[in-house]
């Protein structure tokens, strides 16, 4: 008697995914403008209705689809990010380590390059990931970088210019790859050894200490 309820309640709970997932489809293969909550339905293998009961507008399905598969990432490092007091190229390197597992499965790959391509036509997706996103780590790599500054560890850089420098080369890389076509040699993005050599590459610009004892 109540094997068929908790089957019901368990495939509810998962659908809030399933039509996310079929919406994220929808919306890199057609483009935002052009993709219709009909076809996400079809996709999801509900009603229209359905969708709705969820997500009451387009803009709220891709609002999800950042929030699901973003936002999470960043709310997990920040907690670290504002209260480390040890070498801050520690936690730089888990953040950066996280992140490319995160983005070396497909369906996560095409949520940046989703936000890349349409972000310029629909501003409202720069504002919220801006909101959800960047407006919380930001502050906290900031002052993660300051500390470091301020404790000795770190040469006396400019905290915000710095983490500019620490995001900004793995968004130009995935946008090379993922809108450009322009990979590293061997055909994708390479992900892991791209974050390895941009680790490289930064902690020698922003260390005091010599390269044999970096992290």
């Amino acid at each position: 008697m109540t094997e068929t309820p908790k089957k019901f309640r368990r495939r509810a709970e998962a659908r809030p995914d399933e039509v996310l997932d079929a919406a994220l489809a929808v919306f890199v293969e057609k483009g935002y403008a052009a993709a219709k909550v009909d076809e996400v339905a079809r996709r999801a293998g509900v009603s229209k209705g359905t969708v709705y009961l969820y997500f009451p507008s387009k803009e709220a399905l891709i609002e999800g689809i950042v929030r699901r598969a973003v936002a999470p990432i960043a709310l997990r490092a920040l907690p670290d990010l504002e209260t480390y007091e040890g070498d801050p190229r520690v936690p730089i390197t888990m953040l950066l380590t996280v992140l490319i597992q995160q983005l070396a499965r497909p369906e996560a790959i095409a949520v940046p390059k989703l936000i890349l391509r349409e972000v310029l036509s629909f501003p409202f997706i720069a504002t919220f990931y801006r909101n959800e996103v960047l407006d919380k780590v930001m502050p906290a790599l900031i002052g993660l970088v300051r500390r470091g500054v301020d404790s000795g560890k770190l040469r006396k850089v400019d905290p915000e210019l710095t983490v500019r420098s620490i995001i900004g080369p793995l968004l130009a890389h995935v946008a090379l790859g993922e809108l450009f076509g322009i990979m590293p040699e061997g055909g994708d993005l390479a992900l892991d050894r791209f974050v390895a050599n941009h680790l490289d590459i930064l902690f020698h610009g922003i260390s005091t200490q010599p390269a044999e004892a970096r992290p």
